[in-house]
């Protein structure tokens, strides 16, 4: 009796085992036709952003996050994308998202800040950044950059400053530097143009000078550039920036000058700076890589004058 009671305890086992195991296979089936279908939506997005084609990695995004609304990486590629569309209010609120799953993420707060200066919200993109220099202090580098584009030049020499102090100077840190001092030591260039070709110069700096309007400075400058007078390119686009350092034409001219003089450290770090202002340009945007091109190629520097002369050419396309 025992041991017919003992088989039939075994037996009632292997039914329980054997129909909870039943019962758990379209579960697991399930879970795993789910994961197989989020993974293809996922390298799909990719594929079609890597193709500038975002809005239909955005569509696929949004199947991710039918399957799994709990997905950093579909937050961080939605606003990627939303960035790349130039909706900064949809890029915002998945960026946000993010943000509450890893609040100190140091990609997702770089990826924060780009936003911030897509619409040069300086003052936004400088707090954060301050939050993520404290975490690492590697990235001083782009405060500095920052500081300058909103005109905080006596913020930007302290931290450039307490950079040298903490040994993290780098070749971007000398470019800023040297961006500054040249802005203090500025001088209006004065010289005697008398032939008749270059009257019209004259008379378009002096109206410049006298009105300080940018559509003049444009049309000197444009002048200057076809003449191919670099030297007073240089310097009349310099003092330009002084008045009006949110114009990327600006900082073009001055580069290409920068370029012709081989100054070129000088034009990257113009360069650098300028193309943050350039705001949905793509021939401008390729102007500015194409420069560097050329500044990169003239520091010998062949990996990265590569680099900008195919994001160029993407853009001309």
């Amino acid at each position: 009796m025992k041991g017919n009671f003992l088989h039939k305890i075994v037996c009632i086992g292997i039914l329980i085992i054997s129909l909870f195991s039943y019962a758990q296979q379209p579960i697991i089936a399930n879970v795993d036709s789910n994961n197989l279908e989020f993974q293809q939506h996922f390298f799909e997005a990719l594929k079609q952003k890597s193709i500038n084609n975002f809005s239909k990695a955005i569509e696929s995004l949004e199947k991710c996050n039918q399957l799994d609304s709990e997905s950093l990486a579909v937050d961080f590629e939605l606003s990627k994308n939303y960035l790349f569309l130039k909706k900064y209010f949809e890029a915002e609120i998945f960026i946000d998202k993010a943000f509450k799953k890893e609040p100190n993420n140091k990609y997702l707060m770089l990826h924060k800040i780009a936003i911030f200066k897509a619409q040069q919200n300086f003052e936004s993109a400088i707090e954060l950044q301050r939050k993520l220099v404290k975490i690492y202090p590697n990235l001083s580098d782009d405060l500095v950059l920052l500081y300058i584009q909103n005109q905080n030049f006596e913020e930007a020499e302290k931290l450039i400053d307490e950079i040298d102090k903490n040994g993290l100077k780098s070749l971007k840190t000398i470019g800023y530097n040297d961006y500054l001092l040249s802005k203090k030591e500025l001088k209006p260039i004065v010289k005697e143009i008398t032939s008749a070709k270059n009257t019209s110069i004259e008379s378009l700096r002096k109206a410049y000078l006298k009105t300080k309007e940018y559509a003049i400075l444009n049309q000197l400058l444009k002048l200057e550039l076809e003449q191919q007078l670099f030297d007073i390119l240089n310097e009349d686009s310099k003092s330009g920036l002084e008045l009006y350092p949110a114009q990327p034409f600006l900082y073009l001219t001055n580069a290409i000058a920068l370029n012709k003089l081989e100054k070129y450290n000088d034009a990257i770090t113009v360069l650098t700076i300028g193309i943050d202002f350039v705001i949905d340009d793509r021939t401008m945007e390729a102007d500015f890589y194409e420069q560097l091109s050329i500044a990169y190629l003239g520091v010998g520097n062949k990996t990265e004058a590569t680099k900008f002369k195919q994001k160029a050419a993407q853009l001309r396309t």
